[in-house]
């Protein structure tokens, strides 16, 4: 099918799938010694089971703020916040989502299949089911083998598959990423972003996913979520539906120029490029 024609399919049903997350009038400010800082104002977002939505803006937008939010890590100023029908405080105490950080922060003296289990052991799950669970997800990355390997053994990018396992390892259908592969070189980003792709074909599961990157974001998202400069706000968002089976040629398509020209005019009318 193609993509116009999928477009057309899409405008003509309704998207019946229950919130993941549904965000409402969301503000939040943070007080410091030089005055508040505004960082999110009035952000109203739907995100539906199964999507992959990115959010995109310049540094400070607050799109990190908003992913820490929706986890818990940071309390609104304003408006609220539902995860699967629940408050966020639900969610995390209910570990119904998965966090992956810009950087591995895996534990350097455990080994990678241990950092993996790491919260299978804190849950009290028992080492034989944990040694299982760690041992698919590794699989599901592509580490099978690597599992007694530690973590300066690994590159850049096995250190950041590795800490999706472990976000992976418990299973939850919510998993957040805060801009994991925007240290690593381009190479090494298209290789992950191909294998996020398949992981997330596979597994069903909701992706967020904050990045910088245009060409990332329309590449990966079934959603575009583009934010203007601090206080954060939505500017747009944009349906990306090139279906779950794409590859890197995608990135040379009309279609896909075409929605990443609409992104960077997104940013370009929230004053994202102003000096």
């Amino acid at each position: 099918m193609s993509y116009a024609v999928r477009q057309q399919h899409k405008a003509a049903t309704s998207d019946d799938r229950e919130p993941s997350i549904d965000v409402r009038g969301l503000t939040l400010s943070f007080s410091t010694a030089d005055g508040p800082v505004h960082a999110l104002s009035n952000v109203d977002l739907t995100i539906r089971s199964g999507e992959f939505v990115s959010l995109i803006g310049p540094s400070g937008c607050g799109k990190t703020t908003l992913l820490r939010t929706i986890a818990d890590l940071e309390q609104p100023t304003g408006g609220h916040i539902t995860v699967n029908g629940g408050t966020p405080r639900q969610a995390r105490i209910g570990r119904q989502y998965g966090y992956v950080f810009q950087e591995p922060a895996l534990f350097p003296w455990r080994t990678v299949i241990d950092n993996v289990m790491l919260p299978l052991e804190i849950m009290g799950v028992q080492r034989s089911d944990r040694l299982a669970k760690a041992k698919a997800q590794l699989a599901l990355v592509n580490l099978s083998g690597f599992e007694s390997r530690f973590p300066w053994q690994l590159s850049g990018g096995m250190q950041q598959r590795a800490s999706i396992a472990r976000a992976l390892s418990f299973d939850p259908g919510l998993l957040l990423m805060d801009e994991p592969f925007g240290a690593l070189d381009e190479i090494v980003r298209d290789k992950l972003n191909v294998q996020l792709l398949k992981l997330w074909a596979e597994t069903k599961k909701t992706i967020v996913f904050v990045t910088h990157s245009i060409p990332e974001a329309v590449f990966l998202s079934t959603k575009i979520v583009v934010m203007s400069p601090r206080p954060g706000r939505i500017i747009d968002v944009i349906d990306c539906d090139f279906g779950a089976d794409r590859t890197l040629e995608l990135r040379e398509t009309p279609e896909f120029l075409t929605i990443a020209h609409r992104v960077r005019e997104g940013l370009r009318a929230g004053h994202s490029y102003d000096d």
